[in-house]
């Protein structure tokens, strides 16, 4: 008979990463083995509530059985041809999510980067086609704080010094202003202008919520200005703050929308680009295109994402919870917290420096079965999956404030 394989435990499984895994993430030490809906279990059968989410890509919750369902339909017919040909799923993907949107047409991508650069080409281009921009001296105005991902000319305007040290040259073309500060903003705009890049909440700075009105103000000023409007709404879309999209708030449609994370269910990773057809319609064959863009497993998935949303349980869900976490937030407010910031299931906290850092808060909470993440300083981040009870979410809150008071 054969022996049972050897289960390795967490700590061999982490030590056995240092030397083969480049350093480029500092991961808490818990090691994921099994999950489903709000729950992960580690290799030992520890298991814990996931607060985090990936970052909002798990906003169905893990392996949501109508999407694992669609992938698994689709893996017995069709998973990859290449945009060489077409394939049959990538139709329905493009109206569905068309239609969700209030837009004309779809550029498939892979990951929320490769939609953020795809826009900042398209942008480009539109001005120089359609704006009637001098060549090669597009401008595109985004906001301090940003995070749009981690490639070369996305942290060319980054701020953020951990992102860009050590990576220059930076790709010219991009002006820096404050973000919510519509004065700032109407400074830097001028003839030369294709778009103002921003994202409606910033997830990465720790959940920035601008002012209200911000986001109509914005929408109103680059009208005036002839340039686009780009929303990245790939943490923010898609359900997290109560409303399809966090631009949803002020009733704003922007010229070009971006989309990822939750997009793929957390089963693949899906991102696009939706805007209007005058702005993508620059785009001619050969110009721009991704291998496994647009491929049909992806489009499966994004189909049946496009399907949970277009109920409308998701967004009623992730608002009534919302209101949940930011009374229970409220509460915490000088027990530990010293401040916050949320909309719907989503919210940016402050922890008293005194009590530690983000980073030590987070590992209290992973001992006591809680997973969540930090960000700068020490604020940490709770996004949980929208499939999270009432319950669960309460149950969450009261571990953090033992940690927290303890």
């Amino acid at each position: 008979m054969t022996a049972p394989a050897r289960t390795r435990s967490s700590a061999d499984l982490i030590s056995a990463e240092e030397p083969v895994l480049a350093h480029n993430y500092h991961p808490l030490p818990v090691v994921v083995a099994r999950a489903e809906g709000a729950w992960v279990e580690d290799v030992e059968g520890r298991r814990y509530l996931d607060m985090l989410a990936g970052y909002s890509a798990l906003n169905f919750g893990h392996r949501n059985p109508v999407l694992i369902e669609a992938a698994h339909r689709q893996l017995d017919r069709l998973t990859l041809t290449s945009r060489a040909f077409h394939n049959d799923q990538l139709a329905e993907f493009a109206e569905s999510l068309a239609a969700l949107t209030g837009l004309d047409m779809v550029l498939p991508m892979n990951t929320g980067a490769e939609a953020v650069e795809s826009a900042v080409k398209v942008a480009r281009k539109w001005a120089y086609e359609v704006k009637g921009v001098p060549a090669d001296r597009a401008t595109i105005v985004v906001a301090d704080g940003n995070f749009h991902g981690r490639t070369t000319t996305i942290v060319s305007f980054s701020t953020d010094e951990t992102a860009r040290s050590g990576f220059g040259p930076f790709t010219p073309g991009f002006r820096v202003v404050p973000y919510n500060d519509l004065a700032a903003l109407e400074a830097a705009v001028d003839e030369t202008t294709a778009a103002v890049l921003i994202e409606p909440i910033q997830g990465e700075a720790g959940v920035i919520i601008p002012d209200e009105g911000y986001l109509a103000g914005v929408r109103d000023l680059t009208r005036r200005a002839g340039c686009l409007f780009v929303a990245d709404e790939i943490q923010s879309g898609l359900g997290r703050t109560g409303r399809t999209m966090a631009v949803d708030h002020e009733e704003v449609v922007p010229d070009v929308l971006l989309l990822g994370k939750a997009l793929g269910g957390g089963i693949v990773p899906v991102s696009a680009v939706v805007a209007r057809r005058d702005v993508l319609g620059v785009l001619r064959p050969g110009e721009h295109g991704s291998t496994f863009g647009g491929n049909p497993l992806a489009a499966a998935v994004g189909s049946a994402v496009v399907g949970l949303l277009e109920t409308g349980e998701y967004q009623r869900r992730a608002a009534e919870l919302g209101e949940v976490l930011r009374d229970e937030l409220a509460a915490l407010v000088g027990r530990g917290v010293v401040g916050f910031r949320s909309r719907g299931l989503w919210a940016g906290v402050d922890v008293d420096p005194v009590i530690g850092t983000g980073r030590e808060i987070s590992e209290r909470l992973m001992r006591e079965g809680i997973l969540v993440k930090d960000t700068h300083g020490s604020t940490i981040r709770l996004a949980p999956p929208l499939t999270i009870t009432e319950e669960e979410l309460r149950s969450a809150l009261r571990t953090l404030e033992k940690a927290l008071t303890a």
